[in-house]
């Protein structure tokens, strides 16, 4: 490559106080603002942190051969970056900055990394789950807007453990989805189905990143949870989860994905439930939740105001560029 065509700047005198300048005025040609930004800010926090803690070789190439193995464990049903980012919190606090959620609105949660795309479609009312040693629940939830209006035709995407705690893609003789599904609500938002009552289970831990929870004396267990995700143009895209109250890692999830909001007390059907819901027997365990989405408009004014905010605290002006800050250049 021919330097001279690029108007690569001269570097020289490299230390480690401008280092920092230097690498940042290499990557200043990035024709995208908002990637210029974006890799500015990483080489200024790596570098400090690398300043800060006084970083050795060693420790550096341990830290490199640790996020090797990460990659190295990947797999089409094994993601182990994402297990990675969820027991930092770094998932939560992306999904929180991206999907900021105003008052009355369901919160939402971690992805984690035994999502699916190959999940059945079904008609509300049927069985999601086939497992004989679960203990079976009725979930029967309600799809509304902030102000209380049904939202119909919304794409519910539906997924748990089976009762040993593991996702079906975790068995190696797995055949077809089970333990997931695809749902849509109805003209009144309600959607229904058969599954069994969630069960604690561990993070895969016999990875890296199992490894450095050990390091770090932490424990991989989630609570019981189900996961749900809605999707229906429009509409912010919302990835969240219950929890059942009283869990034993209901306050100390490896993943960080419980909030106060999304935490549920399970109850029995009664008669009339058992009545009006065909397969349903009275005194099976029941769960219910009214879930609450927001348009996509509210959503960006609330991320653009929230970012602009949360920037100028940090003596930086910003301004939005297809839903993103960038730096404000006069």
């Amino acid at each position: 490559m021919d330097s001279s065509n690029k108007r690569i700047p001269l570097l020289k005198d490299l230390t480690i106080d401008n280092i920092t300048d230097n690498v940042n005025l290499v990557n200043s040609k990035n024709p995208s603002p908002r990637f210029k930004f974006l890799l500015e800010r990483l080489v200024v926090h790596l570098h400090d942190f690398a300043r800060e803690t006084r970083l050795s070789q060693n420790e550096w190439l341990e830290a490199i051969l640790f996020l090797t193995a990460t990659g190295q464990i990947c797999s089409d049903v094994r993601q182990e970056f994402i297990l990675l980012s969820d027991i930092l919190g770094l998932s939560l606090l992306v999904d929180s900055i991206d999907h900021p959620k105003p008052a009355g609105s369901t919160e939402g949660t971690v992805l984690g990394p035994f999502h699916t795309h190959d999940a059945e479609q079904l008609e509300n009312g049927a069985i999601m789950s086939h497992d004989q040693n679960g203990e079976p629940l009725f979930v029967l939830c309600t799809v509304k807007d902030t102000q209380g209006n049904p939202v119909s035709d919304v794409k519910i995407d539906i997924w748990e453990t089976d009762s040993s705690g593991m996702y079906d893609v975790q068995h190696l003789e797995r055949e077809k989805p089970d333990g997931r599904c695809i749902l849509t609500s109805d003209e009144e938002g309600k959607f229904w189905f058969k599954g069994i009552v969630p069960v604690p289970y561990p993070i895969p831990h016999d990875g890296p990143v199992g490894m450095l929870l050990s390091k770090l004396n932490r424990h991989p267990m989630r609570p019981s949870h189900m996961h749900f995700m809605f999707e229906k143009e429009g509409w912010d895209k919302l990835i969240t989860a219950l929890y059942l109250r009283g869990d034993p890692y209901e306050t100390s999830d490896a993943v960080f994905g419980v909030k106060e909001p999304l935490i549920v007390d399970l109850g029995r059907v009664d008669k009339d439930l058992a009545r009006k819901y065909p397969g349903i027997h009275e005194g099976t365990r029941l769960m219910t939740y009214d879930f609450v989405l927001v348009t996509d408009k509210e959503t960006v004014q609330l991320r653009d105001r929230n970012s602009v905010e949360a920037l100028k605290k940090l003596n930086m002006s910003v301004k939005i560029v297809d839903g993103l800050p960038v730096p404000q250049i006069d």
